[in-house]
């Protein structure tokens, strides 16, 4: 089987020397890509923040202690085994706030972001997408499974489009207002720009979410921006609301022998 990261013009001077059309080399790559997405589907998958986003594996991080425990009933993370398996450090911050006092981790992005094999054979050849200045609004042809209507994205309420935010030369990178690369492993830095005030509240600890070490000098994985919320569809139509309804898990179990939680209503 030819390795599935190597782009169609590799595949074609490989089928030339197996005496095979282009065309079944490229079916033979996507079979490839199909038989390991096969594969990670076998994987105990579940997630953390945002269904259909925020997907981590089910590993052990040592004998008989995965490091998530998963819902059976909604797929998403029940607890941590270790709050900081895969992290790497926050990076550098412009300012300094609750995240300074101690040793302060982020759940990396940049790792996911190199060209999927399928986008480099069927329309980039293998390179990134060559730059583009034109920041008119447009309708897209392609990542509609991102965003569906281009022309009416649920972020901003008409005020931004996509390289507003994307960084039109170096695709794998964010663009700040003042034309300054922000790497994907901070978009609170992007979001911030906008959302001052909670921004605020999130380098405080107040906004969001952290797992890890009670003591403020501790160490805690921090949630970002985008694991919790869609900046695709913040909107969501409708709702209008920035953060995605979640199926509830079960209430608790009553202690044995008591057959209500009537003692825990408030009196009418």
């Amino acid at each position: 089987m030819p390795d599935t990261r190597e782009p169609l013009n590799v595949f074609a001077e490989r089928a030339e020397y197996w005496g095979l059309p282009v065309m079944t080399a490229a079916v033979a790559m996507l079979l490839a890509i199909l038989s390991g997405q096969a594969q990670a589907q076998a994987r105990e998958i579940c997630f953390e923040s945002r269904e259909n986003a925020s997907a981590v594996v089910v590993t052990e991080v040592e004998e008989g202690l995965p490091n998530v425990k998963c819902s059976e009933k909604t797929g998403g993370v029940l607890w941590w085994g270790d709050p900081y398996d895969g992290t790497v450090p926050m990076g550098d911050m412009p300012i300094e706030a609750d995240y300074s006092q101690g040793e302060a981790v982020v759940m990396p992005r940049d790792s996911q972001l190199n060209l999927p094999p399928a986008c480099g054979t069927a329309c980039h050849n293998g390179t990134f997408p060559p730059p583009n200045n034109d920041n008119t609004p447009r309708q897209l042809t392609i990542h509609m499974d991102m965003v569906p209507d281009a022309l009416n994205l649920q972020h901003g309420r008409g005020s931004i489009w996509c390289l507003d935010c994307h960084n039109p030369e170096v695709r794998n990178k964010f663009i700040d207002h003042a034309g300054d690369e922000i790497d994907f492993n901070q978009p609170q830095k992007l979001c911030g720009a906008c959302h001052g005030p909670l921004y605020k509240d999130w380098r405080a600890g107040i906004h969001g979410k952290r797992i890890g070490e009670w003591a403020s000098t501790g160490k805690k994985r921090w949630f970002v921006c985008t694991e919790c919320h869609n900046p695709h569809d913040v909107q969501q139509g409708e709702r209008n609301s920035g953060f995605a309804q979640l199926v509830p898990e079960a209430p608790p179990q009553l202690p044995r022998g008591m057959k209500n939680a009537d003692h825990e209503r408030p009196p009418h």
